[in-house]
């Protein structure tokens, strides 16, 4: 039930506008001065960094302007030899066509944005350090983890029991799937009800195939056949057609990764094809809640003061202006765990 790569979840995790297309290779490793493009000023010793998250993400969001002290207490517990680079190193695994709204390059064609390199900016002021985005290839982003190329890996990773044996993790957002639907429609998801999936009943729902998410719904399905009734699973080729499909009410609703719906709500809004989200569910499913974590190499000593500078975040504020520029608030958490339960090993 892991990701094999942070969009494998299936259509919608990278949504049909033009500027998704573009080409990340030439950003291969984003530079400290594509950092200072994209608004991230590291903080001087004592000193408050501004932050401009969603920059050049599209018209869709608001570049955010965010103040972000270093916080001496946390900076303390870095390890030395991070405190000496003067940097941190932070993974991205985007090639070659990025992620939208998580990591891609925005519509000025250069600037790297989305939410992923944005936490990784703030965290990189709390320390007091000067953010380096590293962009690779998923696999290589772990080869830059484990090479120490890369401090740590921030890139909608997903915390599984495998993961654990040889990586520590920090939490920072839930792994969520979501029901995405055409504007105005009336009906709900409630992932609280452990019938909710009950409310599918009858309807057309398009899936990727070969996700996560088509595991769990074809459950669904499976379940609702022992009480007489049935959904009928859609499967398309493509993002577009899968979208369109929903838009002209040839189906009812796209279960797909939370991130890509989130995504499509924004570039959708106040148009014809205006998408809303009907409810979310876990992408670990019913008995435990997936979560997103900071990755680093185990043991490294990096593990506590990453949580230490998410928890502040949340706890001032930062954090949740962050999920809001990327309307990802809905998988908002109330605290970073380090090394929380992850994904079991038969799923993983």
């Amino acid at each position: 039930m892991s990701i094999a790569r942070p969009f494998r979840r299936g259509l919608g995790a990278a949504a049909s506008a033009g500027v998704l297309t573009l080409a990340l290779a030439a950003c291969g490793s984003s530079s400290a001065s594509d950092d200072a493009a994209a608004g991230a000023s590291p903080a001087t010793a004592g000193g408050t960094a501004t932050v401009q998250v969603a920059t050049a993400a599209g018209d869709q969001y608001t570049p955010t302007a965010i103040s972000v002290p270093e916080v001496a207490a946390i900076r303390k517990e870095l390890p030395a030899a991070i405190v000496n680079s003067g940097k941190l190193t932070i993974g991205e695994g985007a090639l070659p066509s990025g992620f939208p709204p998580l990591a891609y390059v925005g519509t000025d064609n250069k600037t790297f944005t989305g939410a992923e390199p944005d936490l990784g900016r703030l965290i990189a002021a709390v320390f007091g350090l000067k953010p380096v985005i590293n962009n690779s290839t998923w696999d290589n982003l772990f080869v830059g983890i484990d090479s120490g190329k890369n401090d740590v890996g921030f890139s909608n990773i997903t915390v599984t029991e495998e993961r654990k044996e040889k990586y520590d993790f920090a939490s920072y957002r839930q792994d969520n799937l979501a029901l995405a639907v055409k504007k105005g429609t009336t009906w709900t998801f409630d992932r609280n009800d452990p019938k909710g999936y009950e409310v599918l009943a009858g309807k057309k729902i398009a899936v990727g195939s070969g996700t996560n998410q088509e595991k769990i719904l074809l459950h669904w399905r499976d379940l609702l056949k022992k009480e007489g009734k049935t959904i009928d699973v859609k499967y398309f080729a493509d993002d577009t057609s899968a979208w369109t499909a929903l838009s002209s009410g040839q189906i009812d609703g796209y279960f797909g990764p939370n991130p890509g719906i989130a995504y499509q709500e924004s570039i959708t809004k106040g148009t014809p094809k205006e998408v809303a989200t009907a409810g979310t569910y876990s992408g670990a499913g019913a008995s435990l809640q997936g979560l997103i974590a900071a990755t680093t190499k185990k043991g490294d000593g990096l593990a506590q003061p990453l949580a230490d500078a998410i928890n502040y975040l949340i706890k001032n504020g930062q954090y949740a202006k962050w999920l809001a520029a990327y309307n990802l608030s809905n998988e908002a958490l109330p605290t970073s765990q380090i090394n929380p339960p992850g994904l079991p090993l038969s799923d993983s």
